[in-house]
């Protein structure tokens, strides 16, 4: 059975999660992981979702606001042993449709090059790629997206 709840970033299992996120991103990001992890600080974080399967949780994603018009997607995950079942699909699912229940009209959101998995959703899930922005316009390793809603 699939549950997704929506939350903030005080929630347990969304924070249990992000830690996995980290230790996975640390891996992948290698030198840059410090860059990153400092715009990447969930506590002030209102928006969240833990996706659960049988009562365990096994992936996550936030939203945070970016602009007037844009929230910006955060913190995305899906436990190894769970991917390629379409949790991450419905997890971006759910923080679109929060974004539009609250007025903003597109999310806007950067990965890593190194995270080929997530440039695929995000491309298969309509995300065009736009010019690196914020504090990742110079960074080689990202890629920033955006879709309207």
């Amino acid at each position: 059975m699939i549950k997704i709840i929506r939350t903030s970033s005080l929630n347990k299992d969304f924070i249990d999660l992000v830690r996995l996120l980290d230790a996975d991103l640390a891996e992948r990001d290698g030198d840059d992981h410090a860059f990153y992890h400092q715009f990447n600080q969930i506590d002030v974080i209102k928006h969240a979702v833990v996706l659960y399967e049988n009562k365990k949780p096994m992936g996550c994603g936030a939203i945070k606001e970016f602009n007037s018009n844009a929230m910006e997607v955060k913190r995305m995950y899906t436990r190894p042993e769970a991917r390629g079942k379409g949790f991450a699909t419905k997890i971006l699912f759910e923080l679109e449709k929060w974004t539009e229940e609250l007025s903003y009209e597109k999310c806007v959101l950067e990965t890593g090059k190194r995270q080929p998995e997530a440039i695929q959703l995000y491309t298969k899930s309509g995300y065009k790629v736009i010019p690196n922005y914020g504090q990742y316009k110079d960074i080689e390793n990202s890629i920033c997206f955006e879709k309207f809603l």
